[in-house]
């Protein structure tokens, strides 16, 4: 063995180092490469995930904190507007809160069932959710049906519990208009335009007999917005508002109770104990409100001073109490719903983009009217702040149509 391993270092072979590494084959560098770069490339699809789940929620959060945020005011400020004429109503100060609560958490399961439920699949429920809405509109004017509360027929009841149809028309025509609109990426007059007016006319004329001016201003505006977002002429769009509000300026004029209110909004002083004091101890509240405010539960204007403090005048009491501060913040609030709203219909499919142009227009052009009856700004319509005003039939259609809007903002993600 010795002279043989002699002979092979003699014969110029050199003996193999322990310390030098072996070359690597074609295969093994392949190998190699391939593992190396398998944690590059999970790495960036980590990455790429993060970034899209943190587009997708973003929005959906912002837009749920500020439906919480809102919803607790409201209710707060219900309690504290309300409890006056709920302790001389029921002998309690928590009668109206109450309600307002049960009403919240029907509307929150509401607002959670249609976040959990595929937006897309709502083009199903169409035509029968078009159907009802029209019958229970017609229903509020038979006798012996429709329930009048102030002069005006616009309610039903059922067993113990009193609805508004009208509201339910709201987020019935956001979706028959986003599924007629979102057919085609072009608007076909006779497909799109005529059957979307032709029941924008029959609701508004329905809603008219109940009588209620403030709620067929909104049928309006949902559908002339989902016009608009869907790419309908500029030209076309101006030519409708323009009629529409020619039309509703008229049935303010001939209407006279309406007539009345609309000369007591351009001054209320000629008519102070009639029908500008609404005006004026509303603006007497914001007044006294100042810019901190007198603080929560020390509102004045809601000693009888403020008729329907707890309902359409509840923004009134909520300048009073947290002043130009709080005034600020709720308005602040919902241009930031607008914003979000507008994050989320821009990375939608065209269905879901329209049913949140939709219930965003309503819930906004809604304040925009509330909140300028408060300030003297715009006529009274008897239009309730969303979110904030007490009302059932308000607070649930409103929240579920939130609701949508969530899951549309889920699956952007």
């Amino acid at each position: 063995m010795t002279a043989t391993s002699s002979r092979r270092t003699r014969s110029g072979a050199t003996p193999r180092s322990k310390t030098t590494p072996r070359s690597k084959t074609a295969p093994q560098r392949k190998r190699t490469a391939t593992t190396s770069s398998r944690p590059a490339a999970a790495a960036r699809t980590k990455t790429s995930a993060t970034r899209q789940v943190g587009m997708g929620s973003t929005p959906f959060l912002v837009l749920l904190a500020i439906v919480i945020c809102f919803s607790l005011l409201g209710l707060t400020m219900v309690l504290s507007a309300s409890s006056v004429t709920s302790l001389t109503r029921d002998g309690s100060p928590w009668g109206e809160f109450q309600s307002q609560a049960m009403w919240l958490v029907l509307g929150s399961i509401a607002c959670a069932v249609a976040t959990f439920f595929d937006h897309r699949l709502l083009r199903r429920f169409t035509v029968p959710a078009l159907l009802v809405s029209f019958v229970l509109l017609a229903l509020v004017l038979v006798p012996g049906f429709g329930v009048s509360v102030n002069g005006a027929q616009r309610w039903l009841r059922l067993g113990p519990v009193q609805f508004q149809p009208s509201e339910l028309a709201k987020l019935t025509l956001v979706l028959f208009a986003a599924d007629n609109l979102a057919r085609s990426k072009s608007v076909d007059v006779r497909r799109s335009l005529k059957p979307i007016g032709l029941v924008l006319v029959i609701y508004a004329g329905l809603i008219l007999l109940q009588p209620n001016l403030g709620t067929t201003i909104i049928i309006f505006v949902i559908g002339i917005s989902a016009l608009f977002a869907s790419g309908v002429d500029l030209r076309a769009i101006l030519a409708i508002a323009s009629g529409s509000a020619a039309i509703a300026a008229a049935l303010a004029y001939f209407a006279p109770y309406r007539r009345a209110r609309l000369l007591a909004f351009m001054d209320p002083w000629n008519d102070h104990l009639g029908d500008g004091w609404q005006t004026i101890q509303s603006l007497v509240s914001v007044a006294n409100g100042g810019i901190t405010g007198v603080g929560i539960g020390e509102s004045r204007g809601k000693y009888g001073f403020l008729p329907e403090a707890h309902n359409d005048f509840v923004f009134a009491v909520t300048a009073e109490e947290f002043g130009l501060v709080g005034a600020v913040v709720v308005v602040v609030g919902y241009v930031m719903f607008g914003l979000v709203s507008l994050v989320i219909a821009r990375r939608a499919d065209r269905f879901g983009a329209l049913l949140v142009i939709g219930v965003s227009s309503w819930i906004l052009a809604q304040a925009f009217i509330n909140i300028g009856a408060v300030l003297g700004v715009l006529p009274i319509t008897g239009v309730p702040l969303p979110f904030m005003s007490a009302g059932g039939t308000s607070l649930v259609t409103t929240m579920a149509g939130v609701g949508v809007m969530l899951n549309v903002a889920r699956s952007n993600r």
